[in-house]
């Protein structure tokens, strides 16, 4: 098993360090004949042209690639998020422009310039129950009584890989069905540990797997850096019930009854916000500095007060 270098700075989450890196292109293309119905055998096909932050003012997408004129946009989410369209939808606009400069296309002449065709999907593992596939879309966001009158339409394919779901989708990726497993296993033993540790159960989890996991291998190779990505999720996940439980003191504290709802929703739209840019640093540190956090509210309603104009 080749060694992948890491960028510490990135905090990658696990799911596209498995399946979001050229070296494991194999375990890309497989995924992707498992969600696409498709037989594709040669992984180098695949070209991954995933959003980094330094090109778009820290906005970054899991993993993105082309492969035959397609392009597919994978999200991997542990915590339901409706607004996965409106995402995509700004994903998919750099990366067409990213395209469209890359092979030097002419988008204001007369010619007619063919793009490789979106794939949009969501990889869903949280603790919520959800369907095995659920189709999110962007008019759902649109007010009901305007919604037919939309000229734009984006849909995104959210599929339940948590231990147990889309048996059939699972069974045609190794890969994913054992990164299902794996998280799985963590979370048995997070449940088992009079004092939960998501590192030691982290490392358990690698050390129970069995021999014949196809990505077993390149977890113990990688074995730090696994930890250290699951422990940042599992710290985001924390941190954002410590800013609900905040919302919801302070709402009570107030007596106000629609105090609790508001501060919930706004500090969801900001985690949510922060999220989408990769900011967990500023998550955590916003979870226990009021004024760090009420900046932040701050440069939120700036940026989305002049997204409006």
């Amino acid at each position: 098993m080749k060694e992948v270098t890491i960028n510490n700075n990135n905090k990658d989450r696990l799911f596209n360090f498995i399946f979001g890196y050229p070296e494991n292109k194999k375990w890309t293309l497989s995924l992707y004949n498992a969600v696409n119905g498709s037989a594709h055998t040669d992984e180098n096909a695949i070209e991954f042209n995933t959003i980094k932050d330094v090109l778009y003012m820290r906005m970054r997408n899991d993993t993105s690639f082309i492969i035959y004129d397609i392009v597919s946009l994978y999200e991997h989410q542990s915590t339901f998020n409706p607004n996965m369209p409106l995402r995509q939808l700004q994903y998919l606009g750099n990366l067409y422009e990213s395209y469209v400069k890359k092979n030097k296309l002419n988008k204001y002449g007369s010619k007619l310039i063919m793009l490789p065709v979106p794939k949009l999907v969501v990889f869903y593992n949280g603790e919520t129950e959800k369907a095995d596939e659920i189709i999110l879309k962007l008019s759902d966001s649109f007010a009901e009584a305007h919604r037919q009158e939309s000229d734009v339409e984006v849909r995104v394919r959210m599929l339940n890989i948590n231990y147990g779901h889309n048996a059939q989708l699972l069974g045609s990726c190794k890969p994913l069905y054992e990164y299902s497993w794996f998280i799985k296993r963590i979370q048995d033993n997070m449940s088992k540990a009079d004092k939960p540790d998501i590192e030691e159960a982290t490392s358990l989890a690698i050390d129970e797997m069995p021999d014949d996991f196809i990505i077993k291998d390149f977890l113990e190779i990688h074995r730090a850096e696994v930890k250290g990505m699951l422990l940042t999720e599992y710290d985001e996940a924390e941190t954002l019930e410590l800013f609900k439980k905040e919302a919801y003191d302070e709402g009570e504290a107030k007596g106000e009854a629609k105090g609790e709802a508001k501060g919930i929703k706004k500090i969801d739209c900001l985690y949510s916000w922060l999220k989408a840019l990769n900011r967990t640093d500023d998550i955590l540190r916003a979870v226990d500095n009021k004024t760090v956090q009420n900046e932040l509210l701050e440069e939120y309603r700036k940026a989305h007060d002049n997204s409006d104009k």
